[in-house]
């Protein structure tokens, strides 16, 4: 049986989710077309091997985070919250996990400022900063670190 390690994420600015939420949402959306095109032999132009491989990558290891947690940062939004504390419980082990995701989802952005065979844009400098705070809070706190919320990283 794997030891679960839970993470506390402390103040998480809903809006700034709610802007990564639909980012991610439109990246992910142009990943399953290019995907199904490619399934289908339809692609219009040359995907590179690797923008494949990281599209799987994505959907298949990491497209269902937590459903939990989204609900609760969508019913935080709904209700006009500013910011919201959530629990994940995770494998102990899931560090490398973790940094392999923020890596994946880094290369994803490369992709897009690219434009060449993505259209949506890179992720903006405010939501690479989130992502960054979110997924290390993972990490350090595995670690032994305690939480550090969204407030005290920013210095706001």
């Amino acid at each position: 049986m794997t030891d679960l390690a839970q993470i506390h994420i402390r103040q998480a600015p809903v809006k700034l989710w709610m802007k990564s939420q639909e980012h991610s949402d439109e990246l992910q959306r142009e990943f399953v077309l290019i995907a199904t095109q490619a399934e289908r032999g339809e692609s219009g132009h040359d995907v590179p091997h690797r923008l494949t491989a990281l599209i799987e990558e994505l959907t298949v290891q990491y497209g269902g985070f937590s459903a939990d947690n989204e609900r609760q940062f969508a019913e935080a939004a709904a209700a006009g919250q500013e910011s919201i504390d959530l629990v994940y419980e995770l494998p102990s082990d899931v560090s490398a996990a973790v940094k392999h995701l923020g890596d994946l989802l880094d290369e994803a952005d490369e992709y897009c400022r690219r434009g060449q065979h993505l259209l949506t844009l890179a992720t903006p400098p405010d939501q690479v900063r989130f992502r960054r705070w979110f997924l290390d809070e993972f990490t350090r706190q595995i670690s032994g670190e305690p939480p550090l919320p969204w407030p005290d990283y920013t210095g706001d």
